[in-house]
């Protein structure tokens, strides 16, 4: 059954344009699920049907799978099923009906204003201390992504427009405005730039070694970051990003600009990301739907 994965993941990359990170989540999930099937007795996608599915989910919960993870376990299998039925004339869908256990959604804490003084009271020479600023700067400006941000090309950093030009999720593009102090210590890291550039790459963060900062990197350098400052939270690029949310919606109470600012889809997701309850989206609707306001 698994024949068809690498046709699938090379779909994935070149015509939905998922990122890499998500690629490796989905062939991860595939490679651990599609060999349950087979202990079932299942060897061809047109014999599988939901209760094998629905079986195969319950099995990795009682393996110690988390609600989260078999979430995504469920959107992977979706995936190809619809890839399979697209391209190679599966008649049915194994997972309709198929459904991952119910999973908690803990609200991200954000950090406060005086937290992030203090995360940020960094002033050195060294260009990785100086790169790591900006990062971070960048990171509370414009909400970014961490995928954003470790894509950033040179050139789409425009400081004389105080703005940056990043490729959100579904390869969908989006200009942010840059904040003063950002700007101010991007301009100072892109003085010291030429020394980590060991080649010709266009990334706009570098590591040491002059390649694209990684993932991984920048989620360690903000975790030391964070130990040294002495900043009583876990620092995390996340915890950035909602961060600018929140001060956002808190000073200006405008759901709809954060909900762009961030790159959401709908405002649904801008509503748990910004932990809004449904009190203050009621007084947002009463006050600015045409029928909710009373007449006078």
């Amino acid at each position: 059954m698994d024949s068809h994965l690498p046709d699938f993941l090379r779909y994935l990359r070149s015509e939905r344009q998922y990122s890499p990170h998500t690629q490796r989540n989905y062939q991860r999930e595939l490679e651990r699920l599609l060999p349950l099937f087979s202990a079932m007795g299942v060897q061809r996608w047109p014999d599988l049907k939901p209760h094998h599915c629905q079986d195969a989910l319950a099995k990795l919960h009682r393996q110690g799978r988390s609600p989260r993870s078999l979430a995504l376990t469920l959107s992977a299998l979706r995936q190809l099923v619809r890839f399979l039925q697209q391209r190679h004339g599966l008649k049915h869908d194994p997972t309709a009906g198929v459904q991952a256990p119910k999973q908690a959604r803990p609200l991200p804490k954000n950090l406060d204003p005086d937290q992030i003084d203090q995360l940020l009271a960094i002033d050195e020479q060294d260009p990785l201390a100086v790169r790591d600023r900006a990062i971070m700067e960048l990171f509370y400006s414009s909400g970014l992504r961490l995928d954003e941000l470790v894509g950033l090309e040179c050139d789409g950093l425009d400081l004389d427009g105080d703005t940056v030009r990043v490729l959100g999720k579904g390869n969908k593009e989006r200009v942010l405005p840059v904040a003063g102090m950002a700007k101010r210590w991007l301009t100072r890291y892109l003085t010291l730039r030429p020394a980590l550039c060991k080649g010709q790459s266009n990334a706009l963060f570098l590591s040491q070694r002059g390649t694209r900062l990684s993932r991984r990197s920048v989620q360690q350098r903000l975790a030391q970051w964070g130990m040294k400052q002495g900043v009583d939270a876990r620092i995390h690029p996340h915890k950035l990003r909602h961060s600018f949310a929140t001060h956002m919606l808190e000073s200006s109470g405008d759901l709809r600009a954060v909900q762009e600012l961030l790159g959401h889809a709908n405002l649904a997701t801008t509503q748990v990301y910004t932990h809004l309850d449904f009190q203050h989206l009621a007084s947002v609707y009463d006050s600015a739907h045409p029928r909710a306001k009373k007449k006078s």
